[in-house]
């Protein structure tokens, strides 16, 4: 039998009712030939109120006592799919990480899958078995403790058992209907894409669209995994919602195919730093080691052995990276005037494989930008992408703007 691949997350299993209709999908796909491996994260809500009980109960916590609580939503979830398609007679069997295993690193709370052995689960598929509901987040460590991937784990838990496998598809069923041009919350004219190329989602989706999981785009990419993803609430067609496929597969596409954001950003400036080489590694390492994910970095004109450094990291990493700098600067590794923090920006995107051939796209980004009297701070570019760092009070203006400019509501 082929195989296929279904994720659904939280919001498609927050109640019993939501398992029934999940379920039913699978069902559906049972009867066109298909054996199913199933995918499934915890109930909406349930893993924040296992990571509350945790931190509750012991704030400087054992990580692996972390794991073997917050991984327990999912448990729940594939024992109950298992049972409703049970009563629906079809063959079906819950799988904990440990039971297929799904072998990870031991890294717990950010463990990486190392190995998923299929001789377990296709035992069972050649016994009878038709689907296999396997409990998302989690695997098992070298040292034979549970693990969990790190939050929205579950889509990377779904493209490795693809990969594993050799599925015919990998369908990840969530709360929107498909992968947008930007988010329609912001843009009314935002329209769905029949087809997005992965090296564009895997920009979307790390410069703030929450669609997908950055690690699991990634893992898609390697192994040519085919995704799609569905809204669990609607009418199912099979051109329904969003392939994310090999640019080869897509015949003609937009110059830019999303606008993205991230609304929860700072701008961090060292000033007369001394200028000299290494000064950048003596910069950014420790500001690595302390766990600050950084991201723009542009450095000015050197003036009389002094330059300015400045850098983009989560709003909520500030404090961690100013630390990183005092400390750097007490030992001597660095020496710099002032470290200026400014947590009010945003950063906004435009991301296509058409930018690779097409010239313009920059001017034009400013352009729209500058028309709204949106003043730029920061500057980055890639070969698909361009973004910026603005006031966050303009960053929904800026949105509607650059789809606008790049006219996204019309297809190619």
């Amino acid at each position: 039998m082929p195989v296929l691949v279904m994720k659904f997350g939280g919001t498609s299993v927050a109640t019993l009712d939501r398992i029934k209709r999940a379920a039913k999908r699978v069902g559906v796909e049972v009867a066109k030939g298909y054996d199913v491996i199933v995918i499934v994260s915890a109930m909406s809500g349930k893993t924040n109120e296992l990571v509350g009980w945790v931190n509750e109960t012991s704030p400087l916590f054992d990580a692996r006592e972390y794991d073997a609580v917050v991984s327990s939503g999912e448990n729940v979830t594939a024992g109950l799919m298992s049972l409703t398609l049970q009563e629906m007679d079809v063959p079906a069997r819950s799988w904990q990480g440990w039971q297929v295993p799904l072998k990870t690193t031991s890294a717990h709370a950010s463990a990486r899958i190392e190995e998923i052995p299929t001789d377990n689960i296709n035992a069972k598929f050649a016994e009878g078995m038709r689907v296999a509901v396997v409990a998302g987040f989690q695997g098992i460590s070298p040292e034979g403790r549970i693990t969990t991937l790190g939050r929205g784990g579950s889509d990377t838990t779904a493209v490795a058992f693809a990969a594993a496998f050799g599925a015919e598809r990998c369908d990840i069923y969530t709360d929107v209907d498909g992968v947008y041009t930007t988010d329609p919350r912001i843009s009314s004219k935002a329209r769905k894409l029949d087809k997005i190329a992965f090296e564009e989602m895997l920009e979307l989706a790390s410069l703030g669209a929450k669609v997908l999981q950055t690690r699991s785009v990634e893992l898609a990419m390697r192994y040519k995994v085919k995704l799609r993803v569905l809204s669990s609430f609607e009418e199912q067609s099979d051109e329904a919602g969003t392939l994310v496929c090999d640019e080869e597969e897509i015949m003609e596409s937009n110059v830019v195919a999303g606008v993205a954001y991230s609304r929860d950003e700072a701008k961090m400036t060292l000033l007369s730093v001394a200028d000299r080489p290494g000064i950048a590694a003596a910069i950014f390492g420790p500001l690595s080691e302390a766990g600050v994910n950084v991201d723009m970095i542009v450095q000015n004109i050197s003036e009389e052995g002094r330059t300015d450094m400045t850098f983009s990291c989560p709003v909520d990493q500030v404090k961690r990276a100013e630390k990183a700098m005092e400390d750097a600067q007490t030992s001597g590794e660095i020496n710099y005037q002032q470290l200026v923090a400014d947590t009010d920006v945003a950063k906004v995107s435009v991301v296509g494989i058409g930018m690779r051939s097409h010239a313009g796209v920059a001017a034009k980004m400013f352009d729209a930008l500058s028309s709204e009297g949106i003043n730029i701070k920061v500057i980055t570019t890639s070969e698909i992408k361009i973004s910026v760092l603005i006031d966050r009070k303009y960053m929904e203006l800026a949105v509607q703007a650059l789809h606008d400019a790049f006219e996204l509501e019309k297809a190619a």
